[in-house]
């Protein structure tokens, strides 16, 4: 074939060639056109599709914080009243407006009891007992371990010997459980909890029964029901002391509840332990005890009222100890050597004296009429007694007397020479010295002249109040 006849068909080739190669370029056209235009803002958001969904905000669930306990016993007393969703009452009112005009009283008092609040308090809390009943003693007693009723009622909670013996509180000539913190605490709760129980868990009919015997109070009901009668507390016929008994009580307590709208001060109460109980295995004085542990003797006596004769001898094996002292002195214990142990026991004669005395029969009684000028350390020396025997016999928690007044006086002046108790009492009773207030005498001055401690001259005269007053009879204790 010659060259013309194949151009023709070279030509065809390359426009066939360029109309394929136009139409895909206009396919890739019309495919650029079909496809969506994005901004690139756009571009950048779209992949984040969660950004575009609202979610409820996040909500910590944060623990209860728990509260912090009370600092001051008095606080944490408040906390637990259980008994004052009571409608106003003139029985109550009349004891709230005693108080209100005896605020010293009341101080005192509180003072007092500071040794022993914490641990009433914490035995309540453990049987979910209203904490009203922490004021229980201060009606009772005044706080007072060694207070003495003439009903011979003895300590702060005021058991007599039989119901005492009742709920285990052990009385022997050198150990009167009655007196002990810890035991008699005890035995009151116990006491209180049955007569809740016996009056269908009211706890006002429960208080008046533990004043009056749950004899009289269920007696009271009874003759109530009789008659047809309301049977409640505030209605029934008890006795003027019983009356008057749980209306005092429940006045205190709202005196506590807002001290300062009766212009009264608490002095705060550490909300901790005051004392630790320290095992003991041997018989020990509690005099030298003290002084070996740098104790204050009568803070230590104040703690342990229940050894009649300041010894060890009858009770439970431990000593009720200030809490800041008690590992230092059972450490030193458990580490005495057997002849340095006898330093601390008591001295043998004296012993003897003291278990004669208590073996010996009940000496005869007789009668001394009190003289003007007269006071207790005077009469008990010119009969060769205690003044602690004195106030025993006669039922006496202080020691104020009054012209004309009988006093029970037993033994002493026939013996033809001193005993050796009745020569250990006159040798106390050299340490201690009446002085009369002068013009211008504070409590401050007054310990300042005889080198005491303020709070030891408080103690020893507990009715004194802040204020001296000219004339008035401080007991001092010298050489202690």
């Amino acid at each position: 074939m010659s060259f013309r006849s194949r151009r023709p068909s070279h030509s065809i080739a390359l426009r066939r060639l360029a109309q394929a190669s136009a139409l895909a370029l206009a396919a890739t056209l019309v495919g650029c056109q079909s496809t969506p235009k994005v901004d690139e803002t756009d571009s950048v958001r779209a992949p984040n599709y969660q950004a575009r969904i609202k979610h409820k905000p996040v909500v910590r669930v944060l623990a209860p914080v728990a509260p912090q306990p009370p600092q001051d016993v008095w606080v944490r007393m408040r906390q637990g009243f259980a008994l004052q969703d009571i409608d106003a009452n003139p029985r109550i009112e009349q004891q709230r407006l005693w108080f209100a005009s005896n605020p010293r009283s009341v101080e005192i008092t509180g003072e007092r009891g500071s040794l022993y609040m914490h641990y009433i308090v914490e035995r309540l809390e453990e049987r979910d007992m209203p904490l009203e009943l922490a004021l229980l003693p201060a009606i009772e007693s005044a706080y007072n371990p060694m207070a003495y009723s003439r009903a011979h009622a003895v300590g702060l909670w005021q058991f007599i010997p039989s119901t005492g013996k009742h709920f285990n509180l052990r009385q022997t000539n050198f150990y009167d459980g009655r007196r002990d913190i810890t035991a008699s605490t005890n035995a009151a709760l116990d006491y209180l909890s049955r007569l809740h129980d016996m009056f269908n868990g009211d706890w006002l009919l429960a208080l008046a029964a533990y004043n009056a015997g749950e004899g009289t109070v269920s007696r009271a009901i009874e003759r109530n029901e009789r008659l047809g009668l309301p049977t409640d507390y505030w209605n029934l016929p008890l006795p003027q002391e019983t009356r008057d008994y749980v209306p005092k009580l429940l006045a205190l307590s709202q005196v506590v509840n807002a001290p300062e709208a009766y212009g009264i001060t608490l002095s705060p109460i550490a909300n901790e332990p005051y004392f630790e109980a320290v095992a003991i295995n041997e018989r020990l004085d509690l005099s030298r005890v003290a002084a070996f542990a740098d104790i204050d003797e009568d803070e230590l006596i104040q703690l342990n009222p229940a050894f009649k004769k300041r010894m060890t001898v009858d009770g439970p094996q431990q000593l009720l100890v200030p809490t800041a002292k008690a590992q230092l002195l059972a450490a030193s214990l458990s580490n005495l050597k057997p002849e340095q142990l006898v330093s601390l026991q008591p001295n043998k004669a004296v012993f003897q004296a003291a278990l004669a005395e208590a073996k010996a029969p009940a000496a005869a009684t007789r009668n001394y009429r009190v003289k003007r000028g007269d006071n207790l350390a005077a009469i008990a020396r010119a009969n060769r007694v205690s003044v602690r025997d004195l106030q025993r016999w006669n039922r006496m928690s202080g020691s104020s007397l009054k012209a004309g007044q009988v006093l029970a006086l037993r033994g002493g002046k026939a013996s033809s020479a001193p005993s050796a108790a009745a020569n250990r009492v006159a040798a106390a009773q050299k340490r201690s010295t009446q002085y009369k207030v002068r013009q211008g005498d504070s409590l401050y001055l007054v310990a300042k002249r005889f080198n005491v401690e303020m709070q030891h001259l408080k103690r020893w005269n507990p009715r004194s109040g802040k204020a001296l007053k000219p004339g008035q009879t401080l007991t001092v204790y010298v050489g202690r």
